[in-house]
């Protein structure tokens, strides 16, 4: 449990950092892209929707850890679903028209 606590605590600060605009080298993909890739993706968008996974994530593995639902396969399908919405949304949303 105090593993879970202190891991939590870090998500939260991560996604702090990266919705203030200071953590775009947190973002996986978007630190080592050139700066042609770079310009074609909406940065507040792309902040605000890796903040709000990483929230997502975090919310659901504490629901999962209250309601003793560890070993089941729900937690694996809801993390995959949120997964595959954040892929899409990624190169849909944050997309510079």
């Amino acid at each position: 449990m105090t593993v879970l606590i202190i891991v939590s605590i870090i998500i939260v600060l991560m996604a702090g950092v990266i919705l203030s605009g200071k953590g775009d080298f947190l973002i996986a993909g978007f630190n080592t892209a050139s700066k042609e890739e770079k310009a074609k993706v909406n940065r507040g968008r792309m902040r605000k929707l890796v903040s709000a996974f990483l929230l997502f994530v975090l919310a659901f593995v504490w629901i999962f850890r209250i309601f003793n639902m560890e070993h089941s396969y729900l937690p694996t399908l809801v993390i995959l679903l949120g997964t595959t919405v954040f892929i899409v949304l990624a190169n849909t949303w944050c997309k510079k028209r």
